[in-house]
């Protein structure tokens, strides 16, 4: 039932900013969500099933808005910078995203192992969360890896195609570095702009 899942799973994320994750009772997010708890456990198996499914839904919700910011724009070093100004925007505003991106779970947040867990859910979506959990290496290969799609043309030497994605990944890590130390002057952007200046592949 997609959803009695996404409401719960809203249900979840608001109880989430408003107590630490130990104080969050299952109970609550059920009835925040206008279902039973019998429903809630059907669909997540489990308080640690909930959380994991939370962490995959805010994962795939930063991809998503990763690769709508690689359209954003005609040229390509604009792309890559709104790649890095949505990563750091996103970790900004979500503190799950933030922890997925730099490893630094907070005592208030679920902790779900990044490996994957036994699984007997027969719910599709919750087999695919009780799979293993993107690390931020993990992180930084599949924003890398859609930025290189993106930008890859017809043509594309394989040198070129190297030195693309050694800059792909140069703006993802500096991405990922201001969430930890903000940029000053200029900003995210302006940073991944003056880094890529000498980059034949993105200019």
């Amino acid at each position: 039932m997609p959803a009695a899942r996404e409401s719960l799973l809203d249900a979840a994320y608001t109880a989430l900013g408003r107590r630490p994750w130990s104080a969050v009772r299952m109970v609550d997010v059920a009835a925040a969500a206008g279902v039973s708890r019998q429903t809630l456990y059907n669909e997540f198996g489990s308080k640690d099933g909930l959380a994991r499914a939370l962490v995959r839904r805010e994962a795939d919700a930063y991809l998503a808005g990763v690769e709508r910011a690689l359209v954003s724009h005609a040229e390509p070093r604009e792309r890559l910078a709104a790649a890095a100004e949505w990563t750091v925007s996103a970790a900004r505003g979500n503190a799950l995203v933030r922890a997925m991106l730099t490893g630094c779970w907070a005592e208030r947040l679920p902790s779900p192992t990044l490996s994957a867990v036994p699984s007997s859910s027969a719910v599709p979506a919750q087999r695919r969360a009780d799979g293993p959990l993107p690390s931020p290496g993990d992180f930084v290969g599949l924003v890398r890896d859609r930025a290189v799609a993106s930008l890859t043309v017809p043509g594309t030497s394989k040198s070129e195609a190297s030195e693309l994605a050694r800059a792909c990944e140069l703006v993802v890590r500096l991405g990922v570095s201001c969430v930890l130390a903000p940029a000053g002057e200029g900003g995210t952007a302006g940073m991944v702009r003056d880094a890529l200046t000498t980059v034949r592949s993105v200019s």
